[in-house]
Parts: structure tokens; sequence; C-alpha cells
């Protein structure tokens, strides 16, 4: 039915045509459809008709291979050059948005009416073919000119690096103890003598190896004996530092160690200089390291502990030129050398390693005069009568302390403010190991980077002596860089602890009541925890780009680091620092061919965290999406990422 009404309204209006082109004066203007059919019929058996048209086809042709010919040229040109590019970039817009019939008048004054078929063909076909072709050009060179290449000469060991170096610290600050790591044994909780089971397992799992304690600016006001014996008679003292809240010292040296235990880690006591004596501090490395019979072993005895403890690292203060006490270099570095002496090594198997408090951030005038102060007229074994320099370090996204940056609202300038600041790392690092080797130059002291991570300004509604902090991709992708950096520096780095380890700035684990959950940074440190006690090998990268919106804080797009266990298996750790574009990347290697390759990547938004409503929001995944061909490795990396390589 519908072809038919197609059919009768095709009639019709050949009925209108023929009546029209009938009517007077019209006849001239508009032909009969029966004048169009019969001069129709004489043009297909008319020579003169084929040969017109081919001759037209061929100029059609011609101008079509024409264009074609030019459009790969200019898109060859648009794809390599920028300059070319926008140079060609008004002509094509034209001849894209502009009708051909404007042209046709020009044309036929410019080249006659032979070649306007031509030129016209060639016109339409250029802009596309010119598209096609830069795109392809550009698609190549992200994939194979600009690749990134990874080179790692596994042969080359460049150092080693202490397990050490991903340490950690727990300060008597808000809800790091109380709440994040001990919650007493009559908590409902699961605890095993009131440490709770989800937080040990969790940093055993990361393979924690040392932890600081108690402080920060607390150690300097801490007052050991008030934290040992039955937890009913323990005194009470107020944290003047971190929210005036009452302590009740129910975590004290005993539950410190019992915790290290549950954990399996390395310990560090962080002593008092600032308020405290040199007899407090004698009297407390006795407590806890002689085996023999002494006032201070009997007391521990009487408080439950029979067997000494291992103390791996002693602090003597901290922030000395600060919190602790506001000293001089000169006067700290004398005070230094009275205290230290009386940290007494009672295991000469097990000796304490001491920790001298080193600068802040870029001080340079402190690290040279207590070095200075301790060196002088002292005995060259000696080396300064300490073991390790201590360097503090944080990063924030503005310089203002009273107003530094929010944790979770923050634009891209910020994202890259922000991992450009922590990369000063690298420089202060240099600049302090630069001092120490004049002193120093066989690297007998280690610096200890003791407190680094980041600083925002806090939760919006929590208490501000607190300290509690969300955490980010963005502190991921801190804690990665931070990391590659102390791996290249293990000649003089020999341990470092993220501040800090609960609830508090950047920490690994965030608490709330029974719920617990990992933040993006401690998946940072589970992915690197293959670097701990491995040798540092040769590693760089070919085509890194400097990214970033303003020029003061650019960074690197790629960052790496790599090593060699015991068992000849490399780990390759590499950061995509861009916040938007993924990178092609291929790893070579000097004489391994890779057979059994394992990888995880973390990955996600920038603005990405964790939740207790959402725990696994942002989380370390198996990486798959890899290719391993002539002994390479090839793979996108994907924006705001960290990759970790397991190669044997």
């Amino acid at each position: 039915m519908k072809y038919i009404k197609r059919i009768v309204m095709v009639l019709i209006w050949l009925i209108i045509w023929q009546i029209a082109s009938m009517m007077t004066g019209l006849e001239l203007l508009l032909a009969s459809p029966v004048a169009v059919l019969r001069t129709l019929i004489e043009m297909l058996v008319s020579k003169a008709f084929y040969m017109t048209l081919s001759h037209s086809l061929l100029n059609i042709g011609s101008g079509l291979l024409a264009g074609i010919i030019i459009g790969v040229a200019v898109g060859i040109g648009s794809g390599r050059f920028n300059t070319f590019a926008q140079f060609v970039e008004i002509p094509l817009q034209l001849m894209k948005s502009l009708p051909v019939a404007a042209f046709i008048i020009l044309l036929l004054m410019w080249f006659g009416s032979r070649n306007v078929s031509r030129i016209i063909s060639a016109m339409v076909v250029i802009p596309m073919v010119t598209a096609g072709v830069t795109d392809g050009i550009r698609n190549a060179d992200t994939g194979l000119v600009n690749m990134a290449k990874v080179y790692i000469n596994e042969k080359n060991k460049k150092g080693h690096i202490n397990p050490e170096l991903y340490g950690n610290f727990s300060e008597h600050l808000g809800r790091c103890i109380y709440e994040g790591l001990y919650v007493g044994e009559d908590s409902e909780i699961p605890n095993t003598k009131g440490m709770r089971n989800d937080v040990v397992a969790a940093l055993k799992e990361m393979k924690l190896p040392v932890l600081r304690w108690p402080g920060g600016c607390f150690a300097d006001e801490y007052h050991w004996k008030d934290g040992i014996g039955p937890k009913e008679n323990r005194k009470k003292m107020i944290n003047t530092h971190w929210g005036g809240v009452t302590e009740d010292n129910s975590f004290g040296t005993h539950e410190f160690f019992e915790l290290c235990e549950q954990i399996g880690c390395k310990t560090y006591i962080n002593g008092n200089v600032g308020s405290g004596t040199v007899q407090e501090m004698s009297e407390w490395v006795e407590y806890m390291t002689f085996d023999g019979v002494s006032p201070m072993a009997d007391l521990r005895r009487k408080n439950g502990r029979e067997k000494a403890w291992k103390v791996d690292y002693f602090g003597v203060g901290n922030e000395n030129w600060g919190c602790g006490g506001n000293m001089t270099p000169s006067y700290y570095g004398n005070l230094y050398r009275r205290y230290q002496t009386y940290v007494r090594n009672y295991d000469q198997k097990h000796p304490i390693f001491k920790v001298c408090c080193g600068p802040n951030a870029g001080d340079t005038y402190w690290t040279e005069n207590v070095l200075k102060t301790c060196f002088e007229n002292a005995p060259e074994w000696m080396h300064g009568f300490m073991d390790g320099l201590s360097l503090h370090y944080y990063t924030l996204p503005e310089d203002d302390w009273s107003h530094k940056g929010s944790a979770l609202d923050f634009d891209d300038a910020a994202w890259y403010k922000t991992l450009a600041k922590a990369f000063k790392l690298d420089e202060l690092i240099h600049k302090h190991s630069t001092i120490m080797d004049k002193y120093d130059p066989e690297k007998k002291i280690g610096l200890i980077c003791d407190e680094w991570g980041t600083w925002y300004d806090v939760e919006p509604g929590t208490n501000p002596g607190f300290l509690y902090q969300q955490s980010t991709m963005r502190d991921a992708l801190v804690a990665g860089l931070s990391l590659n950096i102390f791996n290249k520096h293990c000649d003089r780095v020999k341990m470092a602890n993220i501040a800090q380890l609960i609830n508090v700035l950047q920490a690994v684990i965030l608490t709330e009541g029974p719920k617990m959950l990992r933040t993006p940074t401690y998946h940072v440190f589970h992915m690197y925890k293959y670097h701990q006690d491995a040798d540092l090998v040769e590693s760089y990268i070919d085509g890194v780009e400097q990214i970033g919106e303003d020029e003061k804080f650019k960074v690197p797009n790629l960052q790496e680091s790599a090593s060699v266990d015991k068992d000849g298996v490399v780990t390759i750790t590499l950061n995509n620092l861009s916040i938007d574009k993924a990178e092609e990347v291929e790893i070579a290697f000097a004489e391994c061919d890779p057979k059994h390759v394992t990888a995880a990547i973390l990955t996600n938004d920038m603005h990405a965290y964790n939740t207790f409503e959402d725990p696994d929001k942002v989380h370390e995944e198996v990486f798959t999406e890899y290719k391993i061909a002539d002994g390479r490795i090839t793979f996108t990396m994907p924006a705001c990422s960290v990759v970790m390589f397991r190669i044997k």
C-alpha cells in the first residue's frame, strides 16, 4: 500500500511539472518532463557524452589523487611539527567550514573551467587526509618515538638498602597510641595484651622493620618512670604539645616492647634531653637493656620482665632546635656529647645505634655546627660519638604553617606543587650529606630521616592538636617518590620513619572504634617492601618530561628505583606523577632475560581515598597489562599510579 501511495505522489508531481512547463512564458525556464526524457535519451546514445564523462572523471580522479598526496605531506608536517600545524590550521579550517560553491567563481578566474573539477576534488579530500595522517603520526610518536625507556643494570650494585628505610613513627599524639595501637586488654576490640589484632596483622603484612617511640616533641617532656609498674599507680600527665589532653601512661616501656615483639620489628627509642636529666636517660637504658643485677634491672624484673630487651636505636633528644629546648647547635652538640656518654652498651654483641639530633629541613647551619662541636677533640674512631644524624622534613602544599592546605580539596596546581616539594627531599639529602662528608668521608654516620611525610590542615571538625588528616592518591605518590629517593641515597641514608603510624599526619592506617582501614600510603609501603635488605642497582629513565602548571613546581612525569635481592630477583618501583596522561614504558636490562614476572599497581583518581564506608576504594591490584619480548617489558602506565615489578 505504501508503495502505491509513493507512485501516486510521483505521478501527481510529474503532472504539476508538465502543466507548469506549458504555462505561457515558463517553457523557456522550465523544460517539460517529456523534453527532459527525450534529451537524456539523446545524451546516452551520443559518443560525445561518454567522452565528456570520462574526461570529467579523469579530472576528478586526478584531483582526488593530488589531494591525497598533498594531505599526506601536510599531515606528516602537522604531526611532527607544532609550528607547521599552526601555520596550516587556518586554510584547512576554511576548506572544511566554507561550501565549495563559494570558491567556484574564483577558481574559474584563476584556473579556467577545465581545472575546476580537479581543484574542487582536491580541496574536498585534503582536510580529511591531513587530519587522519596527523593523528596517526602523533599516536605513533606517543607509542614508539616518545616511549619512556627504563634502563636497569642489575649487575651494577650501588649500595645496600637497609630495611629500616621503610620504618615508621608512633608518638603520643592524638589517636596514634590510644585507640590506634593500644585499646587495653579489657576492650571489646580484639586484642592481644591490649594491642589491636587487626593493626598488628596489617603492620606485619606491610613488613614494618622498625618503630620509633615515644616522640616527637612528646619525647622531650616524657619521663619514662611514669609509664612503668601497675597501671593504676602510674602518674597522669598533660600532653602540652598535642591538644592538652591527659595521658594516663597506660602505654609505656613494657607495652612498647610488647607491641614491637608482636609485629616483629626493631625498636627506636627517643630519649628526653629537653626536660630530662642525664641520670634519667642513663637509668632508662639500664632498665631496658641490662641483664645483670642492678637497681634498674631489678625494677624491671619487679614489673614483670625478667629478660632485658634489645634497643636497636636510641635518639638523644628530638628537635632540640625547636620544641626540644630551642637550643643553639653548639649548645646541643655539647649536651649530646654528655648525654650519649651514659647511653651504655650493656650488651656488647648488640650495641645501641646512637642518633644525634640533626637539622630541620634545609638548616645547614645546624648540621655544620653540631658536627663541628661533636667532632672537636673526639677520637677518630668515635666519629663524633654518633652513629646517625637525624633529618626532619615535612611536605606542605603551602608555606604558611597556619594554612598548610587541605588534604582532600586541592586543584591540579596544588597536586604538582605538593609533589615538587616532596622532591626537595632529594636536594636536602644532597646538601646535608655534603657537609657530613667533610667530617665523615667514610660514611660511618647514617643520615636518619626519622620524620617525613605530608602535613595538611586537620580534617574539619577534629581536634586541631590531634593532627588527623586523610590520605589520597596524592599522598601515595609522595610516599612512592620519597621511598625511591631514600633507596637511591642508601649509601648515606640508613633509616627513615614516616610520620605517623596511625591516625596522625600521613598515616598508613586509620581507625574508628572497631573499624580499621589501610590508606593509599599503606599500599605503597606494601608494594615497596621487596626493596628491604636488597641491593640498589643502577637505573635511569630516558625520555622523562617535566610536567606541572607552574614553572617553579615542575616534576618529572616518571620516577623509579630498582634493587636486586639475595635470590637474584629484581624489584622495580615506578611512579607516574601525571594527573591525566598515561605513559608508554619499556624496561630494558643489562643481562636479565625476564622469564618470571609479577607486578602490582596502585592507581585511581587523584582525589581518591579510603573511608570506613568504602575502605578498599584505593587498593593494590595485580597488574598483568604488560608484554615481554626480546628481553624487554613494555606496558602502558596509567596516569596517577604506582607500579611494582618483580623479575627473575
